[in-house]
């Protein structure tokens, strides 16, 4: 009889079973990972994310152990399925669970190695257990030499902006708003958006002060929702 929840062993079964190739050739080229792109070397079994959704409602219980060994695997799902399943603890967990949870991800960040992987965990476990304390290890990571250090720090900022706290998400976005790589243009506009529909003055005070000079990437995404006529005078360099 199978049991209601996983086992370790079975959840790797799972993860065998739903391999497809043609599928994880599509994703290799969509996570860039040829030689010298951001996703360099990753490998996929081609399981898409629903797929590992449902695999996390049936290992919601794993150990921090054997989350931790999904989490050191080779396969990008394996590691993606690792992260769902600690945001799933750490949204029911208690706060003692929550700081192991949180402390573990930072002490194996360097696993969390592609924007999706960031995307689907930062927000909920960095930043829901830094909410009410102190945020000063955002400001070392997005000062990071590290990609997804940086982006950990934007995505963060989201459980902040959700709660209508902008302050910080808005210093991250001055210190990143001249920042090299494309993943963190789109993270930063995406910030700025997300703050923009809740308090249209706040972003447009950072656009005011920074437009001309930020990459074309993150303001298109800043400005996606402004009003055509708007968004064309932001384009235009005419604000």
């Amino acid at each position: 009889m199978v049991s209601s929840q996983y086992t370790l062993i079975e959840v790797k079964a799972a993860l065998q079973e739903e391999a497809n190739p043609k599928t994880a050739s599509f994703l290799q080229g969509y996570f860039k990972t040829g030689p010298g792109q951001y996703g360099e070397g990753d490998k996929f079994r081609g399981i898409k994310v629903p797929v590992i959704r449902k695999i996390v409602r049936k290992a919601r219980r794993l150990s921090m152990e054997d989350v931790i060994s999904l989490l050191t695997s080779p396969w990008h799902e394996d590691r993606l399925l690792a992260l769902l399943i600690w945001v799933d603890q750490f949204i029911k967990g208690d706060k003692e669970e929550q700081e192991k949870i949180y402390r573990s991800y930072l002490d194996k960040s360097h696993h969390i190695n592609n924007w999706d992987l960031v995307d689907l965990s930062a927000p909920t476990i960095i930043g829901g257990y830094l909410w009410g304390r102190d945020r000063s290890i955002l400001f070392e990571m997005a000062w990071s030499h590290n990609l997804w250090d940086r982006r950990m720090a934007v995505l963060a900022t989201f459980y902040f902006i959700r709660n209508n706290d902008f302050a910080d998400a808005l210093k991250i976005g001055e210190i990143l708003q001249s920042d090299s790589e494309d993943l963190i243009h789109k993270a930063v506009g995406w910030m700025l958006r997300e703050i923009g529909k809740r308090d249209p003055e706040a972003e447009e005070s950072f656009l005011k002060k920074y437009y001309k000079d930020m990459p074309r990437t993150m303001l298109r995404y800043a400005i996606e929702r402004f009003p055509e006529e708007r968004r064309q005078a932001y384009l235009k360099g005419l604000v």
